[in-house]
């Protein structure tokens, strides 16, 4: 038996029904009902291809939350990039954003239209383009939550230390913690605790959820991918929901440490400070995101090539916004699997692989792919 097909075994998660149900009964006994949302994009998409919400009880609900960082980034930040791709800057992302729409556009059909667009999947890549092509301006699209943010800053360090003059970053780095306060103070969301991201984890370790649990009163747990730790997951927030109490419970301890990542916050330290940055559907939010500290100005591509990021423009129909809030599922949005699907995707939701929408067309939809 393979590893992973401990965390997949369908005889645990039969038993899994059986104590949700059993909890479920025991919190609506008290007249309560739980709300829980996950905030990782693979938590999204793990939940909807193992059917996770079919093993909850009448009483709880599971929603999804901006955990996909291609999800929550503005449209202008890639109005930014093809901007640069039109003045024969040689631009390196991730796959994800390569068909996420701008105001006017996308990245794929910059790239048909002649521009120089690497799909990569990893920051190694522009270090590479930047050596064999010192002639040409090198702009890697540096996005993404804590987990992305240290293998980026890797990438520019050696950059740095190798002298390489022709390789710079956008930056549109988001955190979690901060967006996580801002979903607890929003009127609307009554969120009784949260399913909290591994990898982010893993980078700023369980410590960093106490503040949610202690001083607003809403349960943390820590949990990984698989459907049995998800499983186990939702059954901790349950119980705490039902004890009433809310503490931070670290179920992924096979990853993520108390303490976090030390290299990894150190090197972000070192680069990086917080700044206030705007989220698609939520808005600016205080000290949620992470650009360059002023002493490695000549790194940043906005001060570089004198670019003013604007918000940019959404498609107004599109409902992203509403979903990355866990406000609606995905199906509720009127363009779902009709107007929108992911051959033509009117929103980052459908387009990420791990956006809400993409996986609710794949997995839930009852649409074919």
């Amino acid at each position: 038996m393979n590893y992973i097909d401990g965390f997949r075994d369908p005889d645990a998660a039969a038993r899994y029904r059986v104590t949700l149900a059993q909890l479920g009964q025991e919190l609506a006994d008290q007249g309560g009902r739980a709300c829980f949302m996950e905030v990782c994009g693979s938590h999204t998409m793990a939940i909807a291809r193992f059917a996770i919400r079919d093993f909850l009880p009448p009483a709880v609900t599971l929603v999804s939350g901006p955990g996909c960082p291609v999800c929550v980034t503005d449209p202008g930040y890639i109005d930014a990039a093809i901007e640069l791709a039109g003045q024969g800057k040689i631009i390196v992302t991730f796959g994800d954003m390569m068909r996420v729409p701008g105001s006017r556009s996308t990245l794929a059909k910059s790239r048909a239209a002649g521009g120089w667009i690497e799909s990569c999947y990893s920051p190694v890549t522009a270090l590479e383009l930047a050596r064999a092509h010192p002639e040409r301006e090198i702009v890697f699209l540096a996005i993404g939550f804590e987990t992305t943010v240290a293998p980026v800053l890797a990438m520019l360090d050696t950059a740095r230390r190798s002298a390489l003059p022709n390789l710079t970053l956008l930056v549109a780095f988001k955190l979690v913690p901060p967006v996580l306060a801002a979903l607890i103070a929003d009127p609307e969301l009554k969120i009784d605790g949260f399913l909290c991201p591994a990898h982010v984890s893993a980078v700023i370790g369980a410590n960093a959820y106490r503040p949610f649990a202690e001083n607003h009163g809403v349960a943390c747990v820590v949990a990984g991918f698989e459907p049995l730790d998800i499983l186990y997951g939702v059954e901790g927030l349950l119980r705490q929901k039902i004890a009433g109490r809310a503490t931070v419970d670290n179920q992924y301890n096979r990853v993520v440490r108390p303490e976090g990542n030390p290299v990894a916050q150190r090197l972000m330290d070192h680069y990086l400070m917080p700044a206030a940055v705007s989220w698609r559907g939520l808005g600016v939010i205080p000290a949620s995101g992470l650009v360059l500290r002023p002493e490695f100005a000549q790194f940043d591509a906005e001060q570089r090539h004198q670019l003013t990021l604007q918000p940019g423009r959404p498609n107004p129909h599109c409902l992203c916004g509403e979903v990355l809030k866990g406000k609606i599922r995905p199906a509720q949005c009127a363009l779902f699997g009709v107007a929108c699907h992911p051959d033509h995707p009117l929103g980052p939701c459908m387009v990420s692989s791990e956006g809400s929408c993409a996986a609710e067309y794949r997995f839930a939809s009852g649409v074919t792919p």
